[in-house]
């Protein structure tokens, strides 16, 4: 574990600097515990900062060589703990916070899948200290462009920035291009992979949360024919109450991972996030590699051949399987029978009542006495 360090105010003065030259090459002294003037040097070329280092070498001097172009990134390499010497405290606050903001920031972009390789623009538009900026990611998913715009803002009364939407689009085959912007609850929400295959026309299962803050799980789908005031498309969701069951629509068909282990929860998680997925299904003994997605509107799973050709309705049968009955059914069917045995010696007792002959009695006309 590296020793930490007491860093002085004249050593802020002297890297910004020599930041402001170039100077980017840092051999400090990892064995003084207050790193003053004399224990951080700064170079332009690489070569100069490690020949540095290696012909310093004492039982007082021990210099390590690192790279930075900011006061947050030289931080990031050297551990100072939570003492840095007698820097302005509100500076030294504001170092703190931008980096805590940097990874924080870094965690969310990382979380929804737009990559490790806009750190450095990151950081950039963090020091720029503006209200808002934005950071665009694009990548080619299926030989399709997909875009999304990272939108960052800081509120009011606050140094904190928060990823709070993307706009994405995704170039469809045909050259159609679809839109949509998703909104972002602390940096969590859809996901770049799930916003593809929403555009695709997919469903995905994903955790939401109410207005009233309650958290629930529901399947999202876009609604293409429909627009929201924002001329966003409409989301149609499927909740729980639905009574949509993954796993039970594709153990319609004679699916070979749906083996109630790792290979089935790969599966569902897969289907759950949108993708359409490879599996193998038994066709007449014969096993074959097809795909599957989920459709929860209809309350089934959607099939294609192995050449990505959707299977026609009047063809599924041949691919489908004789559900087995599990232990509720089984008890369900036992409480059938002894319902319909129930009512059946209740009908029989009646017909029995019925055939019964009568007692005749008479009825005479006058007063008794």
């Amino acid at each position: 574990m590296n020793k930490e360090h007491v860093i002085s105010e004249e050593v802020w003065d002297q890297a910004q600097e020599a930041f402001s030259k170039n100077h980017f090459w840092i051999a400090y002294n990892t064995i003084s515990y207050f790193l003053g003037k004399n224990d951080m040097y700064f170079f332009k070329e690489k070569d100069e900062a490690f020949e540095f280092s290696q012909t310093n070498i004492s039982e007082y001097n021990d210099y390590r060589v690192i790279y930075a172009q900011s006061l947050q990134e030289m931080l990031r390499q050297i551990p100072y703990g939570e003492a840095i010497g007698k820097l302005n405290h509100s500076f030294k606050k504001e170092i703190i916070m931008n980096e805590k903001n940097f990874e924080y920031l870094k965690d969310n972009i990382k979380y929804l899948g737009f990559g490790e390789k806009q750190h450095d623009e990151l950081e950039k538009n963090l020091k720029a200290g503006n209200d808002s900026f934005q950071m665009t990611y694009k990548a080619e998913v299926n030989k399709k462009p997909f875009e999304a715009v990272l939108q960052f803002k800081k509120p009011e009364n606050s140094d904190m920035y928060f990823l709070n939407s993307y706009h994405s689009s995704l170039e469809r085959t045909n050259g159609e291009k679809m839109e949509q912007t998703f909104y972002l609850n602390k940096g969590k929400g859809v996901t770049a992979k799930e916003a593809y295959n929403l555009l695709e026309g997919r469903s995905v299962y994903k955790g939401l949360i109410t207005k009233a803050g309650e958290p629930y799980k529901a399947w999202i789908q876009l609604d293409f024919e429909n627009k929201d005031k924002h001329n966003n498309n409409e989301v149609k969701q499927f909740h729980e109450k639905y009574g949509y069951d993954l796993k039970e629509a594709i153990s319609k068909y004679k699916v070979v991972e749906l083996d109630g282990g790792e290979k089935e929860k790969s599966l569902l998680q897969s289907l759950q996030k949108g993708n359409v997925q490879s599996v193998t299904i038994d066709k007449e003994g014969t096993a074959g590699k097809m795909f599957i997605e989920a459709n929860p509107q209809f309350k089934t799973v959607t099939l294609y051949d192995e050449h990505m050709k959707r299977v026609p309705k009047e063809t599924l049968e041949q691919y489908q399987s004789i559900r087995p009955k599990n232990d509720k059914d089984v008890k369900q069917d036992v409480k059938q029978d002894i319902k319909e045995g129930k009512k059946k010696s209740e009908n029989q007792k009646l017909n029995e009542d019925i055939d019964l002959p009568k007692k005749k009695t008479s009825r005479r006309k006058g007063m008794s006495l």
